[in-house]
């Protein structure tokens, strides 16, 4: 809320990198106090890359996995508790998801922006990571059927069709199945021919209708299906199209101030 930010001190968090992960389990490992300092514990830099890798900029899971690890090891004859790949993957198997608030609405923008840009490997990404953090799927075809008419329009009519289907689909078929129909309304989409001539001509309508000197429908274009419209001069002067050669005649449609 703009009223409520523009009275507060704000931070920014970024996401750890893999050095500060890295950092963070080799600290654990150490540390006599709340680590494992005091246990001989040896883990290869393969495990630990694999930790850091699927932690995701993650620490609490990256230590999760390391203790995980440590506690369910059996020391050898030695008495060293050895940590490999292997056991590693088995302490983190699923890729750690950072899907906050800001975090959903950036990748949205990113897979909106994709869509736009005609780039269907990014647009097919940034929704695989949105579906994947548990992002509704509504939401992701909500937008492809806006972006089939603004970024598409009538350049290609067809792809409103193609994001409708997938939005049917998915009430139909469910996930995970519909994630085919998605992906192929997505692709549709990217490869489709670019215009925004729809965007233009409603948002130009749009301020007419909210700019513009009010004036009353002209009469020849006025409602005649009740008794008593002809004594008003509804009506007067229309030219039926469907009564001309082509199924047209030119005829204003406009009021004379917009003319």
């Amino acid at each position: 809320t703009p009223a409520i930010v523009s009275r507060c001190r704000l931070f920014q968090f970024q996401p750890l990198t893999p050095q500060d992960v890295e950092k963070a389990i080799h600290a654990a490992l150490a540390d006599e106090e709340r680590g494992f300092g005091r246990m001989q514990v040896e883990m290869t830099p393969e495990a630990v890359g694999h930790i850091v890798d699927v932690a995701n900029g993650d620490a609490r899971s990256a230590l999760n996995a390391v203790e995980l690890a440590v506690l369910t090891t059996h020391p050898d004859k030695d008495g060293v508790i050895r940590i490999d790949l292997s056991i590693a993957e088995e302490s983190i198997q699923h890729r750690a998801v950072r899907c906050d608030e800001e975090e959903y609405y950036n990748m949205l923008s990113a897979f909106c922006k994709s869509l736009r840009g005609s780039d269907a490997d990014a647009a097919l990404y940034w929704c695989s990571r949105m579906l994947y953090a548990g992002v509704d799927p509504r939401i992701i075809v909500r937008r492809m059927i806006a972006h089939s008419s603004e970024d598409v329009g009538m350049a290609n009519p067809m792809a409103m069709l193609q994001a409708v289907a997938a939005a049917q689909a998915l009430e139909f078929n469910g996930m995970p199945e519909a994630k085919l129909n998605i992906a192929q309304a997505i692709i549709f989409i990217c490869e489709s021919p670019k215009s925004n001539s729809v965007v233009m001509a409603i948002d130009g309508a749009m301020r007419d209708a909210e700019h513009s000197y009010q004036v009353g429908v002209p009469l020849h274009l006025r409602d005649t299906h009740y008794r008593g419209a002809d004594s008003l001069g509804n009506g007067k002067g229309y030219k039926y199209p469907h009564e001309y050669p082509g199924h047209y005649t030119p005829q204003q449609y406009m009021p004379d101030n917009l003319a």
